[in-house]
């Protein structure tokens, strides 16, 4: 009976420590390749968002207009067509955020407007703001240019192995004369065996 009860202190003892100890967690490289899936994951995101940035920001007519100026772009929210469920939001915010830092292109954020308004509102109506100093309405810089695309997908499946194709396009287009100004595409194929199928 007294083996036991000390078996049993002990397993509990190796149960707390085990608890205490919590899982094992490790940092990774958020660029290396990640093969977890055959769904759409960060590499297809990174690959996507510097592929288009860059055929953006070198093709010809694009380069001669951001050679003395920077155009102010608005970003729409980009179609998602596949099965998945995509955070296309997040692509489109790593690419207007490349976008900006090539210093090429600035951008107005319609996410934010009703805080913008907010704020902008109460520098004027609360008191608390020295007016002088307070955002006028009506001083906002307008888009010239509208950034917009679809995500779309083909799944083919047999026994065996599965493959996916993603295509990802993006356009340019000005918003005053409906020209569409730059168009570009990122093509992803992936494909695995039966245990790799997770979509």
């Amino acid at each position: 009976m007294k083996i036991m009860r000390i078996f049993a202190v002990v397993l509990a003892a190796l149960m707390l420590a085990s608890c205490a100890s919590g899982p094992k967690i490790q940092y990774g490289d958020a660029t290396s390749v990640e093969t977890t899936t055959l769904g759409f994951g960060s590499t297809d995101l990174q690959s996507i968002a510097a592929k288009l940035v860059d055929d953006l920001v070198t093709f010809p007519p694009i380069v001669q207009m951001t050679s003395s100026r920077r155009p102010v772009v608005f970003v729409d929210k980009i179609k998602n067509k596949t099965t998945e469920h995509i955070d296309t939001e997040s692509i489109t915010d790593t690419i207007q955020t490349k976008l900006l830092q090539s210093g090429k292109f600035r951008f107005v954020d319609m996410t934010a407007v009703r805080a913008v308004q907010e704020q902008m509102k109460f520098q004027m109506d609360s008191g608390m703001v020295d007016p002088s100093k307070a955002a006028a309405f009506g001083k906002q810089t307008g888009a010239e240019f509208m950034l917009y695309g679809n995500m779309s997908s083909i799944v083919k499946r047999n026994s065996g192995a599965q493959d996916v194709y993603y295509k990802f396009t993006l356009k340019l287009v000005n918003l005053e004369s409906g020209i569409m100004e730059w168009a570009g595409e990122k093509e992803i194929r992936k494909t695995g065996e039966k245990s790799f199928m997770s979509l």
